[in-house]
């Protein structure tokens, strides 16, 4: 069998409002509503949209032997549900075909796998709950990590959650001389098989399709099956993990995106010997090479493939300490608004905004922020973490003694 897996994320977090020192204590109401309806109801009518209806007229055109998986952030599922409720029927239209897989990830597109199992655990089981709920009773078997973050540890927590397969980076200094074009295990627990992304042809679509300074622009179909084709024989999978805004928002509709996914399958079919397929039907019909050591988290963002896009920089770290320093205090507080409010923090996205990378990587950093500098990030957050904190305190202190001395 040899296959091609193409995997989307669909990610949107709530982003927060211009919060002044001043609004410490005053103003409970962290997220900037107005910027999250428009940027979800702008990226809804350029990509969302647009993208879905072509696939499942692709679906329908190759009777289900063209196939895709999406991993939907809860941030992302809860503003489809207030803001775009026709996006969500789109997705929901998609699945129901049978030729479309969902993955679970954590909730609220968190960075908590690196900090608290337990967390994790209340993150993933939140979600699984948000798919069940949304997708008529649809339950993932496999999992993607916030930004494809992985390690041995990791993978062996995804294990025991009692998933089937995992999804990450094919990262060149983990890799070495080993292809990402196979299925391998978790070297803790080798009931776990990891599917690594192909980064080099994933890239070539979703970063430097529309680029006209590239040597290979402009990406055709036949110049893209030809790649395909180059890859040895005896590697069996392919796959291609990538934003879903690509499609329409990355790279605009006038690039030709949509014309080049949509003749894509055609030339597939036709002139190499590759089909489509899903994650788990991967998992199920594709022999695994053997176990993949990963003892340092690796993620798919920047030229690095690691943590620092989110956490390494004084600001970062800062940040990511105090937030999770409030863990217990939140979990013995039962109050809806404060349980919403600790999900959202936590979105990795906050922190990306306070990476101080200006070199390689930093044009990207700049295109996905909302602030002028990292250092305005870092102060806006902090000063709703501040907010936040004293109303923990203020429901702390109405918590019975017993509640109390666990914290």
């Amino acid at each position: 069998m040899r296959t091609i897996c193409f995997y989307f994320q669909v990610h949107q977090p709530f982003r927060i409002k211009p919060y002044r020192f001043f609004d410490i204590g005053e103003d409970h109401h962290y997220w900037d509503d107005y910027s999250n309806r428009s940027i979800m109801r702008k990226v809804a009518q350029k990509c969302y949209i647009p993208m879905n209806n072509l696939l499942l007229e692709m679906i329908h055109k190759y009777n289900g032997a063209f196939k895709v998986s999406f991993s939907i952030s809860g941030t992302c599922l809860d503003q489809l549900e207030a803001y775009a409720p026709e996006v969500l029927e789109s997705f929901q239209r998609l699945v129901a075909t049978g030729h479309v897989e969902l993955l679970n990830e954590t909730d609220g597109h968190a960075l908590c796998s690196l900090k608290s199992k337990n967390e994790f655990h209340n993150m993933v089981k939140s979600h699984q709950e948000k798919i069940k709920r949304l997708f008529h009773g649809y339950q993932p078997k496999v999992f993607r990590n916030t930004e494809l973050i992985y390690s041995d540890n990791i993978g062996e927590m995804v294990a025991e959650l009692g998933y089937d397969g995992i999804l990450t980076e094919g990262a060149k200094h983990v890799l070495g001389w080993k292809s990402p074009n196979y299925v391998y295990q978790n070297s803790k627990n080798p009931n776990l098989k990891v599917l690594l992304k192909n980064f080099q042809l994933s890239d070539d679509i979703a970063f430097r399709f529309g680029n006209r300074t590239w040597a290979d622009y402009p990406l055709t179909t036949d110049k893209f099956v030809n790649w395909i084709n180059a890859i040895p024989q005896e590697e069996e999978v392919l796959n291609l993990f990538m934003d879903y805004e690509t499609f329409g928002e990355h790279q605009w509709a006038e690039t030709g995106i949509f014309e080049f996914m949509r003749s894509l399958p055609d030339a597939v079919f036709k002139h190499t010997n590759f089909n489509f397929s899903t994650p788990t039907e991967i998992l199920k019909g594709a022999r695994t090479v053997g176990k993949i050591s990963v003892p340092t988290p690796i993620s798919w963002a920047d030229e690095e493939r690691d943590l620092t896009a989110w956490l390494g920089n004084d600001l970062q770290d800062e940040a990511f300490a105090k937030l999770y320093e409030l863990e217990d205090q939140v979990n013995a507080i039962d109050d809806a608004e404060i349980q919403r409010d600790w999900k959202y923090l936590q979105t990795s996205d906050h922190f990306y905004y306070m990476c101080t990378k200006f070199f390689s990587d930093g044009d990207i950093h700049s295109y996905f922020s909302p602030y002028e500098t990292p250092y305005e990030a870092f102060i806006n957050y902090m000063n709703v973490l501040s907010d936040f904190i004293l109303r923990l305190k203020e429901k702390t202190a109405a918590l019975p003694k017993a509640k109390k001395k666990k914290i």
